[in-house]
């Protein structure tokens, strides 16, 4: 019995379904956490799978995912969006940014290296390129990979899972507040955060992260 049972197939899910599903999840993560799509957007399942050349199913499975992690919203109807954030919800967002980030940034400074804050501030250049281009998407992609090219140092996967899902929820609302503040230089604290890499000043580093994730976000609120 034992001899037959080993020599059954298990039962593997549908692979080609499976990678449509995560290409369709990972691509449309990205256009949210990246602030391709303003608060509010809405969006269909047919449209989305258009969009990515595949069937309704992987689209599903897409959304549902990213309505779980807070990305999308869904409502009674069926009717998908991106998220609309209350003043609230951003300042509870934004201490959740406050409290995990400078962490991140403590336990990556252990392992900084002169390398590192090369690649750092090159990504510096290129996002103070966009605010000249008055590119909010690259902006907002830059931004973000200058935070997590830091704080992958830190080997702290997850506490970066959930930075990143805050990160995804607040994609629509960055956009609008670079739209609002029509910024036309780059924020000051990336170099800040820089020269606490280089000082290898925890203190320093933690106060100009915190400073730099939470004062944008205010601009939002009132």
């Amino acid at each position: 019995m034992s001899d037959i049972l080993t020599r059954l197939p298990s039962v593997q899910p549908d692979a080609p379904v499976q990678a449509a599903h995560d290409r369709v999840y990972r691509g449309l993560r990205q256009q949210i956490m990246h602030g391709e799509l303003p608060p509010g957007h809405a969006l269909t399942l047919r449209g989305i799978g258009k969009s990515f050349g595949v069937s309704m199913t992987p689209a599903r499975e897409a959304v549902r995912r990213l309505s779980a992690e807070g990305a999308l919203t869904m409502s009674g109807s069926g009717r998908v969006t991106t998220p609309e954030l209350s003043n609230d919800r951003i300042e509870e967002l934004a201490q959740i940014r406050a409290l995990l980030e400078p962490e991140l940034g403590s336990r990556a400074l252990r392992r900084a290296h002169l390398a590192l804050i090369d690649r750092m501030d090159a990504i510096n250049e290129a996002n103070a390129r966009a605010v000249n281009r008055q590119d909010p998407i690259s902006y907002i992609r830059t931004n973000l990979e200058f935070h997590r090219t830091l704080y992958l140092r830190a080997q702290s996967p997850a506490i970066l899972g959930l930075l990143e899902t805050v990160w995804l929820q607040l994609g629509p609302t960055m956009r609008e507040l670079y739209t609002r503040l029509r910024r036309t230089t780059p924020p000051p604290h990336h170099r800040h955060i820089l020269e606490a890499l280089r000082a290898g000043d925890d203190a320093a580093l933690r106060l100009a992260i915190r400073t730099d994730v939470t004062q944008g976000l205010k601009h939002l609120q009132g």
